[in-house]
């Protein structure tokens, strides 16, 4: 089985490759990254990956690389709120205009799976928690907007051209090499990494603010498990567990791992920025019954032992 995952050299993208190099069913394993957000090094750790260096804006590269592909995990976008605020045209461009083209070349490519990454701030201003899929969608960021076009074009193909598809709405994703150092750095690296420099942990708002933490491998056990079973829905679904913590709970965890007090400097809070997020995870409960979640505990310890590592 050939899989193909665009994005494939960012965080979340070569912990899968590197889970799927480790399956005897997986027969080929191909990355599109063009370095944009992603790192070469990443790569290291998926040794078996072939690598097509370039955007999915490109229609020739696409063509070439989804050759033979049974299923295509879509991971590439401009990735968060901020950044979006301040590039609303580029992250238009690449996670809507980037997903269409995807979903075209795996249309040329014979009708492959294609799992595409959503984000759980398509739900915005809605403040119902925990957030099932039925909520109305309320994107307050171009971010969001631009993830509920990546959504609603992946399940349209579906629909209109019999394309097996699955469009999975990420909730905070954590863990092993999501970068630290960049402006608009997501929070629980941005923490660790400031703990690691004894520095104050940057934290914007009050910290009441919550977040349905999801350790990277319990996606990627979902992912894995979607490719393998060739799993298809044609509704958006959460993938996420439930998890409902505030970032001074997520402090006071990190205190107790790394076993000492840690400052905070208290900053503004970030426009864009929802208040509380929680998944409804029924859903995806029922469709992955055998995939069981790594414990917010357990994906902390994991990650500071990451970042102690390279220190």
């Amino acid at each position: 089985m050939k899989v193909v995952i665009t994005g494939g050299a960012g965080f979340i993208g070569s912990n899968l490759a590197q889970a799927l190099g480790e399956r005897d069913d997986i027969s080929d394993i191909t990355v599109i990254d063009d370095f944009s957000f992603g790192f070469r090094s990443n790569l290291d750790i998926a040794p078996r990956a072939t690598l097509f260096e370039g955007t999915i804006l490109d229609d020739d590269l696409l063509d070439r690389a989804f050759q033979g592909a049974a299923s295509i995990v879509h991971l590439a976008a401009r990735s968060s709120v901020p950044r979006s605020i301040a590039h609303p045209v580029a992250a238009h461009e690449v996670n809507a205009t980037g997903t269409i083209k995807v979903l075209e070349a795996a249309r040329r490519a014979g009708n492959p799976q294609v799992i595409v990454a959503s984000s759980s701030s398509v739900y915005g201003a809605t403040d119902v928690l925990p957030k099932h899929e039925g909520l109305p969608t309320r994107p307050i960021s171009p971010y969001a907007a631009s993830k509920l076009a990546t959504e609603a074009y992946t399940l349209a193909w579906g629909h209109s051209y019999d394309l097996p598809v699955l469009a999975l709405r990420f909730f905070n994703v954590f863990g092993p090499l999501q970068p630290p150092l960049h402006t608009y750095a997501a929070v629980i690296p941005s923490f660790i990494h400031a703990a690691m420099e004894d520095k104050p942990l940057p934290l914007h708002g009050d910290g009441t603010q919550s977040r349905d933490f999801t350790y990277v491998m319990s996606l990627v056990r979902v992912l894995v498990d979607a490719i393998v079973r060739n799993v298809s829905h044609l509704e958006p679904l959460n993938a996420a567990f439930g998890i409902n913590v505030t970032l001074l709970d997520v402090i006071a965890l990190l205190e107790d791992i790394m076993g000492h007090t840690l400052p905070i400097e208290w900053l503004p809070a970030r426009v864009g920025d929802v208040k509380r997020s929680q998944a409804e995870s029924a859903e995806l409960l029922r469709l992955f019954p055998n995939v069981t979640p790594v414990s917010l505990r357990e994906g902390l310890e994991a990650t500071v032992a990451w970042f102690r590592s390279r220190s």
